[in-house]
């Protein structure tokens, strides 16, 4: 081949480079600069991204007062009798993750008992979610921290329903402190006994009543896998249920009782409101990579899946973060 016909060659495949090249300039052209930044919208229904309203909660937070209101209903998700005719108990069952979580769980055919601590009128407002999908829920008030409450609050469950088939441990507390100067022995010390005792008391209780086949599903926390510079209480106790969820999910095999957690990012819930500043709360979840928090409504399908045996009877021991993408 002659000299000449390499450079025609050449030039032509120039000329098809350049012509990509105008193509894609042009298309991020008419895309627009900030297209780029916008938040992922994958669901059923667009969810709120930020800036959120500035705003902050006393501890430990109310649902009805949160602006926007966390989307839970979940009113795309059809039931499929996945947990038809089981009881599960919940804790934090009044408020965020737990209360789509009941949603759900009543949707897919469970009676529903919701532990709490002291907000009335968000665990009410649960209550008839779940008698709206048709099922019966138990309210319960009280402390996780105290082994002796964890026990009445099974047997309450059991007289009511006759049995108990899952164990969902989700009640938490969290609050960031800069410095660990900061970090009080009260403050150390409440984290611990919410978030490590209380899921340790509600277990110990919770599986004397359970048969093969039943589950434990506890909140774990993407804190608990990467960690958190000003929550490192928090961070800890996050870290702390999974290696117990890995070390109770051997131990229960023998018992035919799964158990696996669900390790969220950032979701809109009364909990970060009442633990971050207004100014903190107004970019929450921006930082992802999906640029928003997930709904509640978003996470409680990964507890139905744990939950169900349907859907994962071979599944014991796992951790499962949903993060928004890493």
């Amino acid at each position: 081949m002659a000299n000449g016909e390499f450079r025609k060659d050449a030039a032509e495949e120039v000329s098809r480079q350049r012509s990509i090249q105008r193509q894609v300039d042009k298309a991020d052209a008419d895309r627009g600069n900030g297209s780029s930044d916008d938040a992922m919208q994958a669901g059923a229904r667009e969810y709120p991204v930020p800036p959120f309203p500035k705003q902050h909660q006393p501890k430990p937070g109310d649902e009805a007062a949160l602006d926007p209101a966390p989307m839970y209903d979940a009113p795309y998700y059809l039931g499929s009798k996945k947990l038809e005719g089981k009881v599960a108990l919940i804790t934090g069952g009044d408020s965020g993750i737990g209360r789509s979580v009941a949603v759900l769980f009543a949707r897919e055919g469970a009676d529903v008992a919701i532990v709490y601590l002291s907000e009335d009128d968000d665990a009410e407002e649960t209550r008839l979610a779940v008698v709206d999908e048709g099922r019966r829920c138990l309210l319960i008030a009280g402390d996780v921290t105290e082994a002796d409450f964890c026990r009445q609050a099974v047997d309450k469950v059991v007289g009511e329903f006759g049995k108990l088939d899952v164990l969902v441990n989700n009640a938490a507390f969290q609050y960031h402190a800069s410095d660990l100067g900061d970090l009080t022995e009260e403050h150390f010390d409440t984290t611990l006994k919410t978030n490590l005792y209380g899921y340790f008391h509600m277990a110990k209780a919770a599986v004397d009543h359970m048969q093969p086949g039943s589950a434990i599903v506890n909140t774990g926390s993407i804190t608990g896998i990467d960690g958190s510079k000003e929550l490192i209480d928090y961070s800890m106790t996050k870290g702390g249920i999974h290696a117990f969820t890995k070390a109770l999910s051997s131990n229960l095999l023998p018992r035919g009782i799964r158990v696996n957690a669900v390790a969220p990012g950032p979701v809109w819930t009364p909990l970060n409101p009442s633990e971050r500043p207004p100014e903190q709360v107004e970019q929450f979840g921006a930082g992802t990579k999906m640029k928003r928090p997930a709904q509640p409504e978003e996470i409680a399908p990964a507890y139905v899946f744990f939950a169900s045996s349907h859907c994962s009877s071979y599944i014991t021991g796992e951790i499962l973060p949903i993060i928004g993408g890493y």
